[in-house]
């Protein structure tokens, strides 16, 4: 995909194609790193400012597109962490709540509660993890990512994210057992 690498009249175009392709995969990932907080929305958009000012750095031969914008994605949200010592306020207006809140579902009031309180739970239970062990789980499953692309994401080498796969999956297992919504 070489949207990206296009300039001149096409530029405004091209990169409006990006924002499309792009915007709902970025929110997503940038709202879980972040726990809904008001802040992961400016994240992004802050990922797209970069993409229009160094579209001349990315480099559809070392890397795929989806890889290169959750790369800024990622480093945004850590420098983020770092500067405001990973103190994230959950965003009461949960965008995911809001657009589940009107569907219409075969769900009993107990299934839908269980099935709210386990989402809970798992999201209690993910911000507990380091950054790093979150953004590795959330990239593989949640984006649905290669183990080869989360690897040039966090850069490190696919055994190391491997292994930084199987000790999140540990502590999320923890964590798990210890949360109580």
């Amino acid at each position: 995909m070489q949207k990206i690498a296009r300039s001149g009249e096409d530029a405004p175009s091209a990169f409006a194609e990006v924002v499309d392709a792009y915007l709902a995969p970025l929110l997503s990932y940038c709202r879980r790193m972040m726990n809904q907080s008001i802040d992961a929305d400016d994240m992004v958009q802050e990922v797209f400012a970069k993409v229009w000012t160094d579209a001349g750095r990315f480099n559809p031969e070392t890397a795929r597109l989806t890889t290169w914008l959750h790369q800024i994605a990622h480093n945004l949200c850590i420098d983020y962490f770092r500067k405001h010592s990973r103190v994230i306020e959950e965003d009461p207006t949960d965008q995911d709540s809001i657009i589940n809140e009107g569907q219409e579902t075969d769900d009993t009031p107990d299934e839908r509660l269980r099935a709210d309180i386990t989402s809970d739970q798992v999201r209690l239970a993910l911000d507990l993890l380091p950054e790093r062990q979150r953004s590795a789980l959330l990239l593989c499953y949640h984006q649905g990512l290669s183990n080869r692309d989360t690897a040039a994401i966090l850069d490190v080498k696919v055994a190391a994210l491997e292994s930084l796969l199987a000790r999140a999956r540990r502590a999320l297992k923890q964590n798990l057992e210890g949360v109580h919504v």
